[in-house]
């Protein structure tokens, strides 16, 4: 980082509260100036119902498939709320996708029995220790917004996917005067994606915040918004964690000028690092 530093950029973070401050002190420690702003609230699911009854049946489960931090973190506190353990698991397997997923796992002191390769939930299908038939799998996840890709391939290969809501992410109110005020007068050079909920909700606090009427829904109020979008990110380097927060990017935003060769918080800082250095060849 001494040699390829970010010194005098200015980079607009878009994590979840709370889930910013290491990836920030990586960004600062290169040279940045970084201005947070939270896209994504992290909170209790609308009902633990679902949660709570796979945890009483923990012993029924051949895996356990956590694919975020938070997952991890919701999973094994709800299981303490119930006066329980990680002993509860049992014979149960535990897969995880992400090496933040990994190391929050760790800080369980529990070891996965699974980790895929190239930090994205598509590869935990392909390279799967075992036949999924007859398999019965645990996978807490988010609320709602998120990918159904796995449920459905472990499905379609035979195995019984029990999916439980251990956590919801919502849009926070507003954005920070700081972040708005840089906004508006242009003194951002980078924009950070991590996920595709935090470009989502980035348009919708950009919408509310310049007044443009935006549901997601209507192609007038797309349009709208992408004036918009254009307006204040122009001349911004949108940079994206990997393809599915790009894919977001470019139906929301319109383009993606940045995005990691290996899809973790590293991976991006890296790219973003080889990218100023070009820029001051």
């Amino acid at each position: 980082m001494a040699t390829l530093s970010l010194t005098d950029r200015t980079i607009l973070v878009t994590r979840s509260v709370g889930q910013s401050s290491e990836f920030t002190q990586s960004l600062i420690h290169a040279g940045a100036k970084v201005i947070e702003m939270p896209t994504l609230e992290i909170v209790a699911p609308s009902s633990w119902e679902s949660l709570d009854n796979a945890i009483m049946n923990l012993a029924k489960f051949n895996w356990l498939i956590l694919t975020s931090s938070n997952a991890v973190n919701f999973f094994f506190d709800r299981l303490n709320a119930h006066g329980q353990d990680v002993s509860e698991l049992g014979e149960v397997k535990i897969a995880v996708v992400g090496e933040k997923t990994a190391q929050t796992l760790k800080q369980k002191d529990l070891q996965p029995d699974f980790t895929p390769p190239n930090f994205v939930a598509d590869s935990i299908v392909e390279k799967f220790p075992e036949e999924f038939s007859g398999k019965k799998i645990l996978f807490p996840r988010v609320e709602s917004g998120g990918r159904d890709f796995l449920v459905r391939e472990f499905t379609a290969k035979g195995a019984e996917v029990v999916e439980a809501a251990a956590y919801q992410s919502v849009c926070p109110s507003n954005i920070p005067p700081e972040a708005k005020l840089a906004l508006k007068k242009f003194n951002v050079d980078v924009i950070t994606f991590a996920s595709s909920k935090t470009v989502r909700f980035f348009c919708q606090l950009l919408a509310k915040t310049f007044n443009v009427k935006w549901s997601g829904d209507s192609k007038t109020e797309e349009e709208n918004l992408r004036r918009v979008v254009k307006k204040y990110l122009q001349g911004v380097c949108v940079a994206s964690i990997g393809p599915q927060t790009s894919k977001s990017c470019f139906s929301l935003i319109g383009r993606v000028d940045l995005e990691a060769k290996e899809y973790t918080l590293d991976g991006l800082i890296k790219a973003l690092v080889e990218w100023n250095c070009f820029l001051n060849k």
